[in-house]
């Protein structure tokens, strides 16, 4: 899934390159940073919903460990 959405950005990006290097205008407009914004928005979305339960578990780790730490210290 992951590769599939990493092509697909790839074929979005590719496809603004094409038509903003086509155009006689200078500058992006408001239109094209607001469709980027949400690009990313999408992209970051998804990482989070794959990698969220990684990243917890990961944290949780960490916390128990600086926890016991404490408690052997103190």
């Amino acid at each position: 899934m992951l590769n599939r959405m990493a092509m697909w950005v790839a074929t979005v990006v590719t496809c603004a390159k094409r038509n903003v290097t086509t155009r006689d205008e200078l500058g992006a407009s408001l239109v094209e940073y607001a469709l980027l914004l949400a690009l990313i928005a999408v992209v970051a979305v998804g990482a989070l919903v794959l990698l969220g339960g990684s990243v917890s578990n990961t944290l949780n780790q960490v916390g128990h460990t600086i926890d016991q730490y404490n408690t052997t210290t103190t």
